[in-house]
């Protein structure tokens, strides 16, 4: 009982905290875009801009990293045997990734704050595909669990990851025709 409980919160708080990721850097974009701004009005949006990313960070997107995290440990403290599945292991090695991805974007958030930021906004756009990258690959390893299902999920994330860049580079030649 303590197993499905624990995965209803997992459930939810790794929404919560994909939202948060999704969102942060979706800010990062208009906060490096704001520079291009007069220093006047770059002033107000860059103190803005930090309250928000400020607040989204330790509001809502770390504390439901953490709390996804506890429940997904719970499920396997409540059923020891998932550790010895394979697909368990290939999803962790994302999640892995995923948290590392998360301190990334606490570093561009500090870095931003302190007016440190080589990022341009066209980088943090493909650096915003890779948690929708990270999160495909944990859904599929969770409900395909095989390994022939595998060998069309990663051709599948591939495919998925080319289409995302393509699509990043159309829009920056979108919105270069538009404004020019």
């Amino acid at each position: 009982m303590i197993y499905l409980y624990a995965k209803a919160i997992h459930i939810i708080f790794v929404i919560c905290w994909m939202a948060g990721l999704f969102y942060i850097v979706r800010l990062f974009i208009y906060h490096t875009e704001a520079r291009q701004k007069k220093p006047e009005e770059y002033a107000v949006l860059h103190r803005q801009f930090m309250v928000m990313e400020h607040k989204l960070w330790w509001i809502i997107t770390t504390p439901s990293m953490y709390l996804a995290v506890l429940a997904g440990l719970t499920m396997l403290v409540d059923a020891p045997g998932l550790l010895h599945a394979g697909w368990l292991h290939v999803k962790l090695v994302f999640v892995l990734g995923l948290i590392g991805y998360h301190f990334v974007c606490q570093r561009i958030m500090y870095q931003l704050k302190s007016e440190q930021s080589s990022w341009t906004s066209n980088r943090l756009r493909m650096w915003n595909e890779l948690a929708t990258v990270l999160l495909f690959a944990i859904v599929f390893a969770v409900v395909l669990k095989s390994a022939v299902n595998w060998i069309y999920g990663v051709i599948g994330l591939l495919l998925l990851a080319i289409m995302l860049m393509v699509a990043v580079k159309w829009y920056k030649k979108f919105r270069q025709r538009k404004s020019g």
